[in-house]
């Protein structure tokens, strides 16, 4: 993999990918341990910088979220030099000041997530990593900031439950959420985020908010999410292109540091 290095990595579904973003690109197979990746990785080249990109539900997005291979993945991108990982997600609000077409860019999360393959570290060495801050604070300030100066509407900050999925949750549940204190709810953060920190990866969660969830009284329908989606879909593209010369090469975070006291 030396020919192939790439800094800064994607992970989105495939409306978030434009190649012409890239001023040239190529896909690549990456092999792992843990089997293949949802899809080849493209490489390209934006300003001068080399991003690399996968598609989490794969090329055709034919993968459910409990079915990703979330581990080869993140594997995958490890193979090639990525330190930093901007996650792009269609998510659901769980506020009333939270609006669909808004931003958000979480701080904590809830599992409701289950059996997931969830760690690099399933025997041989014990791995016991921090998660009590899961995201990169570098990550979301650069992130934030640059969305307000491109006109976005986004908050900073807040709670992503994430659910098992592939069905949407019923009204108990989504009230359920709601009364915890919670911001938005997704399907694709964890294991993801987790197995990020294991390879002292920056990780963080650009959300964008398709709909208000069952709470609302409203039914939520795939429709109605693949309609906001893609209207957000431009404003993602814009903030990417504007976000990505602001990522330093050096890290003044944590992210790489956790492992350190996490292994026994």
């Amino acid at each position: 993999m030396e020919k192939y290095k790439a800094r800064i990595a994607i992970i989105g579904g495939s409306g978030i990918y434009d190649p012409g973003m890239f001023e040239k690109s190529e896909k690549i197979k990456v092999y792992t341990p843990f089997g293949a990746p949802s899809a080849p990785i493209t490489i390209g080249e934006y300003k001068g910088i080399s991003i690399a990109f996968i598609p989490r539900h794969g090329e055709k997005h034919s993968i459910p979220p409990h079915s990703i291979n979330y581990r080869a993945n993140i594997w995958a991108l490890k193979e090639i030099g990525v330190e930093r990982i901007l996650a792009p997600s269609a998510v659901g609000s769980l506020q009333e000041n939270i609006k669909p077409g808004d931003f958000v860019i979480p701080d904590q999360f809830i599992d409701r997530t289950w059996g997931r393959a969830g760690t690099f570290y399933d025997g041989g060495q014990v791995c016991h990593i921090s998660m009590a801050d899961p995201f990169c604070p570098e990550l979301a300030n650069i992130i934030y900031n640059t969305a307000l100066s491109i006109g976005l509407r986004i908050h900073k900050g807040g709670t992503y439950v994430c659910i098992q999925g592939p069905r949407f949750s019923t009204r108990a549940e989504s009230k359920l959420f709601r009364s915890w204190g919670a911001h938005i709810i997704g399907m694709t953060l964890i294991p993801e985020v987790n197995l990020a920190r294991e390879v002292r990866m920056c990780y963080s969660t650009i959300a964008m908010v398709t709909d208000y969830d069952v709470w609302a009284e409203k039914p939520v329908s795939a429709e109605e999410v693949v309609k906001t989606m893609n209207e957000n879909v431009e404003k993602v593209k814009k903030l990417l292109a504007n976000l990505i010369p602001k990522i330093p090469i050096e890290r003044k975070c944590n992210c790489s540091k956790y492992l350190d006291e996490a292994i026994l």
